[in-house]
């Protein structure tokens, strides 16, 4: 073998190791594309979804947003959905009106669910029912489909016959989330044999109180129903009476029952217990030096007393290192998209050092400033 054959081989055998090392790297480059070039990796997408009454041929989709466009389809937990949302571009929309399928069996009435789906199809028009699942797919959410479920009641009285009816309701204008109310409402049974349904009260969706109900055929009764609205979140909602196809709506304004606070309990070199009224869904993090090193599991407004927050392996904090816990509206499972929740303007935290929180120091006071200094207040900024 000449040397000059020897010295093509070796020229060859690189050519080849570079080709490997090029489509290799062209492979991790293309499995890394979305955070190089800031596509997102992940579609997101959300929905609210209100209890409403409407003629059974529509229903309002109060707010959707989306990062890539899609349709916002409307089901009755069967096979086929019944109405079907016009293409959304991606971004936010408000008070979307969605029309039922001229196939549609039923009505837009009852117990309905609003899902979000992508537009992935090459074809025009909303695809996940032809292609057997393949294209337009649901948005997803920690592996679930983005969609919010509302009662929709019919404003005609004559849609269903066999239900008890929601003549009126009579509710209190304002109350706070920590009290019982009185909820009036008549209700009358228009069907001519006497029968036995469920009456419930809802405030956005959620059943705070149910009752079973008897009427005779024709009846109409006077219904008083003490309804209990601790854990329901402040602020302008939705409350309802339904029985099993009707319903009446109005709108009460819940004022959380108390200051929002968090009070460091104690603490140890893996965990951290906490106190908190929170007055919205969120959640409880612990802060050093302004990064998050653990936060606890979501909370339902309320006030939750042993609250374990779990601190990260690396966070490295010493006895007399101070930490923050602070109150944040969203779920732990995106911080990302949380916020610190505030109260008159300052952010609902407190800070102290492990040692005291162990030695009982802190003495569960969520008053501390976020220089350790006692403000006098149950929120300061951070």
């Amino acid at each position: 073998m000449s040397s000059r054959l020897t010295f093509g081989t070796v020229k060859q055998a690189g050519a080849i190791l570079i080709a490997i090392a090029i489509v290799v790297a062209a492979g991790i480059v293309v499995g890394q594309a979305p955070a190089i070039f800031g596509v997102e990796e992940n579609p997101r997408a959300s929905i609210t979804f209100k209890d409403q009454q409407h003629n059974g041929t529509t229903v309002t989709i109060r707010k959707v947003t989306l990062s890539e466009g899609g349709y916002v389809v409307i089901t009755d937990g069967g096979d086929e959905p019944l109405a079907v949302s016009e293409y959304l571009e991606a971004g936010t929309h408000e008070n979307v009106t969605v029309e039922r399928q001229d196939d549609a069996t039923r009505e837009l009435v009852g117990q309905l669910t609003a899902t979000v789906h992508r537009d992935t199809s090459e074809q025009e028009g909303y695809a996940y029912e032809e292609t057997s699942g393949e294209e337009d797919q649901p948005y997803l959410e920690d592996g679930f489909p983005v969609s919010a479920s509302a009662t929709v009641t019919s404003t005609d009285e004559n849609a269903r016959t066999d239900s008890f009816l929601v003549d009126s309701i009579d509710a209190p204008a304002e109350a706070t989330t920590n009290e019982t109310i009185e909820v009036n409402a008549r209700i009358h049974n228009p069907t001519e044999y006497q029968a036995e349904q469920p009456v419930e009260v809802r405030i956005d969706g959620v059943v705070y109180e149910r009752q079973v109900l008897e009427l005779e055929g024709g009846e109409a009764r006077n219904v008083t129903l003490e309804t209990d609205t601790r854990g329901a979140p402040p602020g302008n909602r939705t409350i309802g009476v339904y029985t099993e196809d009707g319903g009446a709506v109005t709108q009460i304004d819940l004022a959380f029952h108390t200051e929002p606070s968090v009070a460091v309990t104690d603490a140890g070199n893996e965990t951290v217990t906490v106190s908190a009224a929170i007055p919205e869904r969120g959640f409880v993090a612990i802060e050093q030096n302004g990064t998050i090193v653990g936060t606890s599991d979501e909370l339902a407004p309320g006030e939750h007393e042993n609250v374990t927050v779990e601190l990260s392996d690396d966070a490295a904090i010493g006895q007399r290192e101070a930490v923050t816990a602070t109150l944040y509206a969203g779920t732990p499972s995106n911080v990302n998209a949380a916020s610190p929740i505030t109260f008159e303007g300052e952010t609902v935290q407190t800070t102290v050092t492990l040692a005291e929180a162990a030695d009982g120091e802190s003495g569960g006071d969520a008053n501390a400033s976020a220089d350790g200094n006692d403000s006098g207040d149950n929120s300061s900024g951070g």
